[in-house]
């Protein structure tokens, strides 16, 4: 998650401490639902409110001297357990491993017809890496073209189960390039958008993060990520694949293979079926998108990050104020 944050942090003088330090608790909160601990730079980095590096320490330790929050070293947490801390540092660990191996595939998917632009998302994005992790691809396509793209990209996935590799290549969210700004604006998609990492295609994922600037609105000091090398080059392939789907019969085939894919969805879904963790298979899609939605992932997410702030607001007023003490 680090390689995300930025060293640019404002304060903003209208924010009370009240504010600032339900702000601060309630990133703690999102994240620990994934067990995750944080480092003052990231709370603040994952804030919905601007606040300065001593306003925040200071914020946080009032927290910690009222018992809502504990300190292990150099991580915030809400459970004064360090074993989550030792798993997150592995995790870091791993990530660092797994990462270069991401990037060489995400320049190796770019290469399949209509891509557009290739990222890095899940929790790999974010820095972290069990050893069972999966690596999360999140793709733009051009107009009108996604379902041949997606279709490419899936029968060659059907190559990775032959060696095993199929948790190297998820690729679980599509769009084209008609459809950059997301509908779903909360505050999982935010950190989703904020982590991203473009590894091909930079200036259609550039017009990506400028349609979804309502992101700033929950991360006002989370910066967009940049992609880190330069383009792919001789994609003879995909030039080749792209001038062959061409017009009419391009667009025969679009609606063809859209119509193909829904329906072998929908009976997956009916059948209940899961995948390999378990989870009930889901796909949420329409012309110019399409995304995985296994178990109802981002829906259970919000649902327990709302019953927590709940939880917590209902606390502060059975204690007549003593968890944001002024």
């Amino acid at each position: 998650m680090n390689r995300a944050i930025s060293d640019f942090h404002y304060s903003n003088p209208e924010l009370s401490a009240v504010e600032g330090k339900q702000a601060l608790l309630h990133t703690l909160l999102y994240f620990d639902i994934f067990h995750y601990p944080l480092r003052l730079p990231e709370i603040l980095q994952f804030s919905n409110q601007v606040t300065d590096h001593e306003t925040g320490q200071q914020w946080l330790q009032e927290l910690i001297d009222a018992g809502t929050v504990f300190q292990i070293g150099e991580f915030y947490l809400l459970n004064n357990d360090p074993g989550l801390c030792a798993r997150r540092i592995a995790g870091n660990r791993q990530a660092d491993v797994l990462l270069q191996k991401a990037k060489r595939i995400g320049r190796f998917l770019y290469r399949f017809p209509f891509v557009r632009a290739i990222g890095i998302s899940g929790s790999l994005s974010k820095g972290y890496a069990d050893k069972n992790a999966d690596i999360d691809f999140f793709i733009i396509t051009a107009q009108n073209r996604l379902w041949i793209a997606r279709t490419f990209m899936h029968l060659f996935k059907k190559l990775t189960f032959l060696v095993g590799r199929q948790h190297y290549y998820c690729m679980n969210y599509y769009i084209d390039e008609t459809a950059l700004s997301l509908d779903e604006q909360n505050i999982f998609t935010a950190i989703e958008i904020k982590t991203l990492l473009p590894v091909a295609g930079a200036a259609v994922m550039d017009r990506f993060f400028r349609q979804n600037g309502w992101a700033n609105d929950f991360l006002p000091a989370a910066a967009f990520r940049q992609q880190e090398q330069d383009e792919p080059g001789r994609m003879y392939f995909k030039k080749f694949n792209e001038w062959l789907f061409r017009k009419n019969i391009g667009q025969r085939l679009e609606n063809f293979l859209m119509r193909l894919t829904r329906n072998r969805w929908n009976k997956k879904e009916e059948k209940g079926k899961k995948n390999m963790k378990g989870f009930e298979m889901g796909l949420i899609s329409g012309i110019h998108f399409a995304r995985s939605n296994p178990g109802m992932f981002q829906e259970h997410v919000l649902q327990t990050y709302r019953q927590r702030i709940n939880a917590i607001e209902r606390k502060e007023k059975n204690s007549s104020g003593k968890l944001f003490p002024l």
